[in-house]
């Protein structure tokens, strides 16, 4: 595996990249602010037409030690034994619809040698849950998923994925990668600290929670945010939920997409099932930096030890947490791997990983995942 990485800041940048291999695949991580990105995408995609080009729009882009904002991180990587396969498809704003889609992917990337399903979707309509369980029910267990919803900065207005010279809102591009030779780690940790009594969730549909313990479920929620509840939703993501049921045996983390005043309701990335329990949760810095080192020690376990490429997906509530101190988590990452790894990714509305090998794929907010790379 070759790999090379640039950090685009205008569009002249284009004539600056000169790379001394064959790429077969560029990963684009792209701020919402850059300006007119199609343009340079187009530009990519004229002078490297036979690379595959994926990626999305962010709340922050990861490289090495950075969190950038207003750039493109571009990774161009060739796979030396690895074949690989890129398709998008639409997304339609239902849950049916998300659980069809990951369906549909996993059956049109399905092979005999299918390691790994790389996927990265609209952040803003997907039912992430219900994407992630349509992935997993046509391939075999043995292959491991990961990815991340693009992000919007902290607008949650409109986000987009890449796919070769094209950039457009309401899809899904997913990458499958196949052959014995691809080595593959992953993990996924928190870090979050709950508190206050759990909550039945007793009025639910999909992703949308209506009532908890038969109380109208935004009221309550805004009870405990006090002043910050003016703010909704952008400061949901400084209070996920915790949510565990029968499906989830480990709690997963929740946050708010949208809210309904009239409806009284908290619309999330993933389902909130009736019958479920939760309690809400605040934010502990330094376990956050602790959660980023531990998936990267999962992760590097995983991945056997051998490790060219990581990418690095990251909820955009912890980085609204953090502040300043963002990059503290990614040099954490970094000093797991001893700097001796290429490192990218982006600041995302979900993340999608098992929490380590011996769990199921799942949607995850306010974590970091981490996905290791190696032939």
């Amino acid at each position: 595996m070759k790999i090379y990485q640039y950090k685009v800041l205008t569009h002249e940048s284009i004539s600056k990249i000169e790379i001394d291999f064959v790429p077969n695949v560029f990963f684009l991580f792209i701020s919402p602010s850059f300006s007119n990105p199609e343009k340079f995408v187009k530009s990519l995609k004229k002078k490297y037409p036979e690379a595959t080009i994926i990626g999305c729009s962010t709340a922050g882009e990861i490289m090495g030690d950075q969190v950038l904002d207003d750039t493109i991180v571009l990774t161009a990587v060739q796979f030396e034994k690895t074949k690989i396969k890129s398709i998008n498809v639409d997304l339609i704003s239902n849950a049916l619809d998300s659980y069809k889609t990951g369906a549909s992917i996993s059956a049109q990337l399905k092979g005999d040698d299918l390691r790994h399903i790389f996927v990265l979707s609209d952040g803003l309509i997907v039912n992430g849950a219900e994407l992630v369980k349509g992935l997993q029910s046509t391939v075999e267990k043995d292959v491991s998923i990961t990815g991340g919803l693009a992000g919007d900065g902290t607008n949650f207005e409109n986000t987009f994925v890449v796919h070769d010279g094209e950039i457009n809102s309401n899809k899904i591009v997913a990458l499958g990668l196949y052959g014995k030779d691809l080595k593959i780690g992953f993990g996924s940790k928190g870090g979050w600290d709950s508190f206050g009594i759990e909550r039945l969730v007793t009025n639910s549909k999909d992703n949308v929670l209506y009532e908890l313990d038969g109380k109208p479920a935004l009221e309550l929620y805004k009870s405990f945010l006090g002043d910050k509840a003016k703010d909704l939703p952008g400061s949901g993501l400084l209070f996920p939920l915790s949510m565990r049921n029968e499906d989830n045996q480990t709690p997963v983390v929740r946050t708010i997409l949208a809210i309904d005043e009239e409806k009284q309701s908290l619309t999330f990335a993933g389902n909130i099932p009736e019958g479920a329990y939760v309690r809400l949760m605040k934010a502990n810095i330094d376990r956050i930096i602790d959660g980023a080192e531990q998936s990267a020690m999962v992760s590097k376990e995983a991945g056997h030890d051998s490790h060219q490429l990581a990418f690095l997906i990251s909820c955009v509530g912890r980085r609204l947490v953090m502040k300043q101190l963002v990059e503290e988590e990614v040099e954490a990452v970094n000093e797991v791997f001893e700097n001796k790894i290429f490192t990218t990714g982006f600041y995302s509305y979900g993340e999608i990983a098992p929490f380590d090998k011996f769990s199921p794929c799942s949607l995850h907010n306010q974590t970091m995942t981490i996905t290791t790379l190696a032939e």
